[in-house]
């Protein structure tokens, strides 16, 4: 790739990123409210700039809260990695269909539960092996994070082609498939590495 195509591609997304910011928040009622208050991350989707990469960082925050709860319970903490993972696309579909028609645009940038959602995906296979590895899986984390806002962001096949999903849907349909990208890769790359 060259340094005129990635800067290309690290200018579309920036235009992009603020473009889908939302001018209007048309509140209806307390499902509105709540709504709003779960798509954003509890209010993380609303910071001006990179809110998307502020909602995975949410989404590794709630990882590291599961790790540490569960240090020393791997199968306690890849079932609770994927309930929370489960609950949250599944609320966010709703939350994000909702947020939609009360920012009036479509995948609102305040919209993050998706990244949150994504995230927490990109640990699922990760999860038990990260409870044997001490102190290193702190390491892990940074490269979740990275890998799986590197598929967020450039969004390789067919990852774009979900945006086009209907509503809610179409929001967390393309971050669950980038969580798991970041799944896969994350876990070969634990996979290769030397044994602590």
């Amino acid at each position: 790739m060259t340094e005129e195509t990635e800067s290309g591609i690290i200018s579309r997304t920036l235009e992009e990123a603020q473009a889908k910011r939302a001018r209007a928040l048309n509140i209806q009622g307390p499902a509105d409210a709540l709504a709003v208050l779960l798509a954003s991350g509890l209010g993380v989707g609303f910071i001006p700039f990179a809110s998307g990469t502020f909602g995975s960082l949410l989404g590794v925050a709630i990882f590291y809260a599961l790790i540490s709860a569960f240090k020393f319970k791997p199968d306690a903490l890849l079932n609770s990695v994927l309930v929370i993972s489960a609950v949250t696309a599944a609320v966010g579909i709703w939350a994000a269909a909702r947020a939609e028609k009360v920012f009036e645009q479509k995948d609102a940038g305040q919209i993050v539960i998706d990244e949150v959602c994504g995230q927490l995906i990109s640990f699922a296979l990760v999860a038990p092996y990260l409870v044997k590895v001490g102190s290193q899986w702190r390491w892990s984390l940074l490269a979740g994070l990275a890998l799986f806002r590197l598929f967020d962001i450039f969004k390789p096949y067919p990852l774009r082609r979900m945006e086009q999903l209907g509503a809610g849907l179409g929001v967390m349909a393309d971050d669950i498939l980038a969580g798991i990208y970041a799944a896969v890769v994350l876990s070969l790359i634990l996979f290769l590495m030397p044994a602590p």
